[in-house]
This record gives C-alpha cells, structure tokens and sequence, in this order.
C-alpha cells in the first residue's frame, strides 16, 4: 500500500468541471495505459495498492486530468478527494497507516490552490 509520490502538478483552471471517469480515460489515453497502469497513470492518483500495481482498481483518489496535453491537478477533483478523506461518499478503503499522508499530499494541493484542507479547519 503506496501514497503516490507530491509532483506538485500544474492546477487547472478552478472552474474546471469534474466527471472522474472521462479524465480518467482521458489520463489512461495519455499515459498509454491502455492494458495496464504505468508510472504515469500513477502520478494522477493519490494512493495505489503497491502490492497489485497492474490492476487499475488498485487506484484511488485520482486528482488529475489531461489538459491542453499535459497532466494537471483539477481543483474540484482535489476538493472532492478531500471530501472523501473526511468521510464523504462512504470514505474510502486504504489502511489506515496511509491516511495522514494522503491527507498531507491533499494539504500541498489545498495549498497551492490558496485554500485549508478540511481537516486542517
């Protein structure tokens, strides 16, 4: 069990729609993860089951989206992420040694987009 390495992704725009399952098609198209997760797939989630890392269900938190061709975190999907660390949508299922660094990676992007993470409030 992996939090994913802080890239410190570029932000999209904060008007930007969410629909996790079309960026995430969009991200598998970019990073020519077609039949299997690649490191850059990896980089738009915020955990991954280290130990079935060629399963894309082994994915969690996806914060990005492909735009204008590059990666960028989407602030609503950061914010929706957070939501879900905080027990929004049932939660989500990782140990519970991974939750305050998930929170902390999360914290870097609240960051960045001039905003508290909710559990920072």
């Amino acid at each position: 069990m992996t939090v994913t390495r802080f890239k410190d992704l570029p932000l999209a725009d904060r008007s930007r729609e969410w629909d996790g399952s079309a960026a995430d098609s969009r991200v598998r198209d970019w990073a020519g993860a077609e039949d299997e997760p690649d490191a850059a797939y990896r980089d738009a989630h915020v955990w991954y089951d280290g130990d079935a890392p060629q399963n894309f269900g082994s994915y969690k938190l996806l914060i990005a989206d492909v735009v204008d061709g590059k990666l960028k975190a989407v602030p609503r999907a950061v914010m929706a992420a957070g939501g879900i660390m905080q027990g929004a949508r049932g939660g989500v299922d990782i140990p519970k040694g991974d939750v305050d660094r998930v929170k902390a990676h999360l914290a870097k992007y609240y960051e960045k987009m001039g905003e508290t993470a909710p559990w920072e409030r």
